[in-house]
């Protein structure tokens, strides 16, 4: 094949045409590009949530390329297989795309470039979802890094490359392959009625990733070291949802940041910590991928969690109704707005594997199925830093205790009363929200008394260190 065959390029998590290493190389190739995307075998196992709003960005990306002159084609079925079929109908001679790093993605990956360059295919594979490649950040002694503040410390003062400007023109193929229909895909099926809450609340595609990313700037950033932590406050970027699916690149961020902090805003450095802090989650998936699936620390494999995600009290736990206000209310937020703030992860995390001594795996699978900003880096590495048994994790006698973190840091009981309609007067919107967004089959009703707590917080406390010192 010579340089005039068409390149396809393999959409992904990079729903971007600005920072965007990949398009911009295929843009620059002088070829004609077929952007396409393939609900493949790795995303038709994606939870509910995260599925429905990967969807809904590949929609919006569509737009985007028509936008320059181009389109997206859709493919449904194996990754490998759906690129040969396309190959044969264009005469496609290379294949671009840009990295994952979990080991699904990876399995599946390294099966398609071994397997197109045996075909004689160019297969090529870009950095973008990532500031740091895993294998370019090492300690003095050359393994990675297993704790995140030494990992701040290597990479803080690192040159990161500028974003890419946004392509704006792609040369199209004399003739364009069939596409499916997204809608027939019902790629949001599994949502059922909660799609229409959660879609008030998202912020879907490249433009609206950029202004979220301006107001954090502009208004929040200066103070996010201490607003980061109150739920009841916009207080944090909420960019988790848009990097996920790469709506905005984290070199954008990254830039947005420093620049933040050579202004003089303060809270930009824990800004910058934050984005890291992705990075460490991934740094960690890339090198220790038994991260996603099994304890992190083996030695945790003989402790006698629950793993009964069926029990009366994980019941409660899923449906928000603990009796712990802390934990009811961060869940319920989960169901009304698709996420959930991160002081209130922490807490229904800990509660769930510590309080009652449940396998984070149970929440891990959870949060995969309800979150419209699922990561899989960030997801296992956040459950296993609450259980105790991952990196860098909470000590096992940390257990946050859930009464004493809503008094501090929702003094005013606004994020309570916004979520919980049992305890206030006059339910407001999302708290009634949480009742038409929930499965019918829960039963549920905003006139049900609010629970007592399923567990005693002090009882559930001495109960898990007398676990874990007995382990």
């Amino acid at each position: 094949m010579g340089d005039s065959s068409p390149l396809l390029y393999w959409v992904r998590r990079d729903l971007r045409l600005a920072d965007n290493p990949g398009l911009t190389a295929a843009a620059e190739s002088g070829r004609p590009v077929i952007p396409i995307f393939i609900l493949d075998e790795v995303i038709e196992q994606h939870g509910a949530a995260p599925k429905w709003r990967f969807g809904l960005g590949v929609e919006h990306f569509a737009e985007g390329l028509a936008g320059i002159g181009s389109k997206l084609i859709l493919r449904r079925g194996p990754a490998l297989e759906v690129l040969r079929a396309l190959i044969s109908e264009t005469g496609a001679g290379a294949v671009h795309w840009s990295r994952a790093y979990d080991p699904q993605a990876i399995a599946r990956d390294t099966e398609v470039k071994s397997s197109l360059k045996d075909d004689g295919i160019d297969a090529v594979s870009h950095a973008g979802h990532l500031l740091f490649e895993p294998w370019t950040v090492e300690t003095k002694t050359g393994g990675f890094y297993k704790v995140f503040t030494p990992m701040w410390k290597a990479v803080r003062g690192r040159d990161v490359s500028s974003p890419n400007s946004a392509v704006t023109s792609l040369t199209p193929p004399e003739n364009w392959p069939e596409s499916d229909a997204i809608q027939d895909w019902a790629m949001g099926a599994a949502m059922r009625r909660g799609a229409d809450i959660v879609a008030k609340h998202i912020r879907v595609g490249e433009q609206k990733a950029k202004a979220r990313l301006d107001h954090f700037i502009d208004e929040i950033v200066a103070d996010y070291d201490t607003t980061r932590d109150l739920p009841a406050v916009d207080g944090t970027s909420r960019l988790s949802e848009n990097l996920t699916y790469g709506e905005i690149g984290p070199r954008t961020c990254w830039e947005a940041g420093w620049q933040a902090l050579n202004d003089g805003k303060a809270g930009a450095e824990t800004f910058l910590k934050e984005l890291v802090w992705r990075e460490f989650a991934y740094h960690l998936v890339y090198h220790t991928p038994r991260i996603t699936s099994a304890n992190w620390r083996e030695e945790w494999d003989a402790f006698p969690w629950n793993e009964d995600d069926g029990s009366d009290q994980v019941k409660a736990w899923k449906q928000g109704r603990t009796g712990v206000e802390f934990v009811d209310s961060a869940m319920r937020e989960m169901y009304v707005t698709g996420t959930m703030h991160n002081r209130g992860r922490m807490i229904v995390a800990s509660y769930l594997t510590k309080h009652l001594m449940t396998h984070w795996k149970v929440g891990l699978d959870w949060f995969e199925d309800c979150l419209t900003d699922w990561d899989p880096a960030s997801n296992a590495m956040g459950w296993q830093w609450s259980a105790g048994s991952g990196p860098d994790a909470t000590p096992y006698f940390r257990i946050f205790n859930p009464d004493t973190q809503i008094e501090k840091f929702d003094k005013s009981g606004e994020y309570r009363a916004r979520f919980l309609a049992e305890t206030a007067n006059t339910p407001g919107t999302p708290a009634l929200d949480y009742y038409a967004a929930i499965p019918e089959s829960w039963s549920l009703s905003a006139d049900d008394p609010y629970p007592e707590p399923v567990v005693a917080l002090d009882e559930g406390r001495q109960r898990a260190l007398d676990a874990y010192q007995a382990r």
